[in-house]
């Protein structure tokens, strides 16, 4: 693990591929993630530590030891990562570690990408400052795109650094610890550059199926039944957006009028809203994503729900084949990730469908 290197070595490290990085135009971009990111280490502290310390608040020790128990049942269980990752702590003093800018077309539903080096090209773009995002935001916006600025309480290094539990999410419910932290390790597993869908769509397989199995073996009648609850006003609500959002691909696909394209597409955001209270007034738990909607609805919004859930059925489905085996299902994916985009992607279409012939992807 890079964290073991001497701190004399990494910072060495870290010099050589700023001087590497100083041709670059992204250079302020590059530094700003290497010294946010190192913020964030300087700040972390064993959790063995924070448990021992006996003026440590009550609440964060016992939330800290679920981490614990998570962690162990996430390379146990699940075969994910043994390593240092989500074994340390740090309170950034914020409520999010990191703010992602997201950009669509005024006209498209596809998202703006951004290709920076070892990981290629992604659909967002990051920022430790608040500020800079917002600001990185607006020059977007005089552009001509829509804009969505999203605070994220987590993010993974890929295995490159020991990521370490935040304050950012340690106050999370059980189930979202876990479905956090089983999410992030996926990452560590399987990271396909140039594709942000491939990787989300992937980790949230894990991370459902992760949960689901926590809950199976340590949690209560009540607590599962509050997961298949959960899961199900998921369903509804990523079905919904997706609905809208094909609808809207379709609109910018067609031979109409720039001008009529856009009083369509604001109708079509109406008809959203309309379709969510709808749908709320007969399932008043979907009041939990009010929050969502309270959000200015536009093209980079929609498109952050399908990055995580676009390519979910065909994963699941995949793995549902291998009878839940994670190592088998690892060794799969790890297969097909090896293949063009175009041809990986008519492989999980048919997993989707339920057709046998993914399985070439095996052979």
């Amino acid at each position: 693990m890079l964290a073991r290197v001497p701190r004399t070595l990494l910072f060495a490290a870290i010099m050589s591929l700023i001087i590497w990085l100083s041709a670059c135009t992204n250079l302020p971009y590059y530094a700003q993630a290497v010294d946010g990111h190192f913020g964030v280490i300087h700040r972390s502290q064993p959790i063995s530590k924070v448990i021992a310390n006996p003026d440590i608040d009550p609440k964060l020790k016992h939330s800290l030891t679920k981490v614990v128990q998570l962690r162990e049942f996430a390379s146990r269980e699940l075969k994910l990562p043994d390593n240092l990752s989500y074994t340390s702590y740090a309170d950034l003093e914020r409520p999010f570690v990191v703010w992602n800018v997201f950009a669509a077309p005024e006209l498209s539903v596809k998202l703006k990408e951004w290709c920076f080096v070892q990981v290629g090209c992604v659909n967002y773009r990051g920022f430790f400052s608040q500020e800079s995002a917002e600001r990185y935001a607006e020059e977007l916006r005089k552009e001509g795109y829509d804009v969505h600025v999203g605070g994220i309480r987590a993010y993974s290094t890929l295995g490159w650094f020991s990521d370490p539990v935040l304050n950012t999410f340690i106050g999370y419910s059980e189930m979202d610890l876990a479905r956090l932290i089983f999410h992030e390790l996926a990452h560590q597993v399987m990271y396909v550059s140039g594709d942000t869908v491939f990787n989300e769509s992937f980790a949230t397989a894990v991370e459902h199926e992760g949960v689901k199995r926590w809950f199976e073996r340590s949690g209560t009648a009540t607590e599962q039944i509050a997961l298949t609850a959960r899961q199900e006003r998921e369903t509804i609500f990523t079905g919904l957006v997706l609905k809208h959002r094909k609808r809207l691909q379709e609109l910018f696909q067609s031979d109409l009028s720039d001008t009529e394209k856009r009083t369509r597409k604001a109708h079509i955001f109406d008809e959203l809203r309309a379709e969510f209270l709808h749908l709320k007034a007969g399932q008043n738990d979907l009041s939990s994503y009010d929050r969502w909607f309270s959000q200015s609805l536009n093209n980079a919004l929609l498109a952050t729900v399908s990055i995580y859930t676009q390519l979910l059925p065909a994963f699941q489905g995949i793995l549902k084949q291998h009878d839940r085996d994670m190592e088998r299902f690892f060794d799969t994916i790890t297969k097909l990730s090896k293949l063009p985009k175009h041809e990986r992607n008519l492989i999980l279409q048919k997993a989707a469908e339920g057709s046998q012939s993914w399985k070439t992807a095996e052979q």
